[in-house]
């Protein structure tokens, strides 16, 4: 995980090192317009991506994981819900 946030970074792309095989990108939490439910309204984004090695991982699988961070960023209370 490498994050730009607390430097008011809002996007970026990480590099991953040699032997490194992915890296997940958090920038800041900024207030933006945007379309929710149709309606455009004020809310909290939080741009995040992942970069990776596709010698090793498979971008659908990467995808996947992206989702999932997204879900649990969302919605904190899912992950008391897990097995």
């Amino acid at each position: 995980v490498t994050s730009v946030g607390s430097l008011g970074g809002t996007f970026f792309t990480p590099i991953i090192h040699v032997q490194q095989t992915a890296i997940l990108a958090v920038a800041a939490i900024r207030e933006m317009p945007w379309v929710y439910k149709g309606k455009t309204a004020v809310r909290h984004i939080l741009h995040i991506g992942v970069t990776f090695d596709h010698r090793v991982v498979d971008g659908a699988m990467a995808a996947r994981f992206l989702n999932t961070v997204m879900k649990y960023l969302a919605d904190p209370d899912l992950l008391l819900l897990e097995k």
